[in-house]
């Protein structure tokens, strides 16, 4: 199984592509702006896609991705998410005033976009994988996942603050080989941290006491401008092994 990282940063410019990960060529975790560079032969292979949850950066490429698709391919895409993101895609998206409704699209008995619920703790199998929604806390309903392919496993948070009930979680994985979890802001902002329920290095670092399991640990969704700071209060940090900042198009192998 492969996983390959199609966008890490908390915003845009330069380079810069919001939240997507790429299982194989036909999973997506999250559908942000990273999307966008995969070739239409790349886009039409995607059967599902797992969202985290709703907020923009990690939605923004759905939209685009349907309408592009169909007609390309013959089967429905499948969107697995919590029933509230579900429901906030379907009354703020998908509603024929910002985008079609493309669960009714060409009809509603057999719809190009199809929706799936997941709740935490349930697993969905795709073959030889399985991904499992995790806890998260953040500000709108959201859950993080666990990508397992038999031999390893990878943890995302999604966006999260502090989360007892994600490491309860990820200490029970046996064959954990990697964790990709969030550091938004730099500490000199962490009041807006906690505020917008991301985590900053410090708040990491408390995190990374709750896990028992050894694990190679990468950060995700840094702010614009925000990454070079993040990375030295890291390094300035006691921890015996520091996180690496994850990068565009890193593939990891499990």
């Amino acid at each position: 199984m492969q996983v390959k990282i199609l966008g890490c940063s908390g915003g845009i410019g330069n380079g810069l592509r919001t939240t997507s990960i790429l299982l194989d060529d036909d999973v997506l975790i999250d559908a942000g702006t990273g999307v966008g560079d995969l070739s239409i032969d790349e886009l039409c292979k995607i059967d599902h896609i797992f969202v985290t949850h709703s907020h923009l950066d990690h939605i923004a490429s759905i939209p685009f991705l349907l309408d592009t698709v169909m007609g390309l391919r013959p089967n429905p895409v499948t969107l697995h998410a919590t029933i509230e993101t579900i429901n906030t895609l379907r009354e703020h998206i998908f509603n024929w005033k910002i985008w079609p409704d493309f669960n009714v699209i060409p009809d509603a008995k057999t719809p190009f976009l199809q929706y799936q619920e997941i709740a935490i703790g349930q697993s969905v199998t795709l073959g030889d994988r399985t991904i499992t929604a995790l806890p998260a806390n953040h500000t709108v309903p959201a859950v993080g996942y666990r990508l397992d392919s038999g031999q390893n496993s990878l943890v995302f948070s999604g966006d999260t603050t502090t989360c007892d009930a994600l490491w309860e979680h990820v200490n029970k994985i046996e064959n954990l080989k990697y964790v990709i979890i969030e550091t938004a802001f730099g500490d000199g902002e962490i009041a807006l941290a906690r505020l917008s329920k991301h985590l900053s290095p410090s708040l990491l670092i408390e995190e990374l006491k709750k896990l028992k399991r050894p694990a190679e640990i990468y950060i995700t969704h840094l702010k614009p401008g925000e990454g070079e700071v993040i990375m030295r209060e890291f390094e300035q940090s006691q921890l015996a092994i520091k996180p690496d900042a994850i990068k565009n198009m890193q593939i990891f192998e499990l």
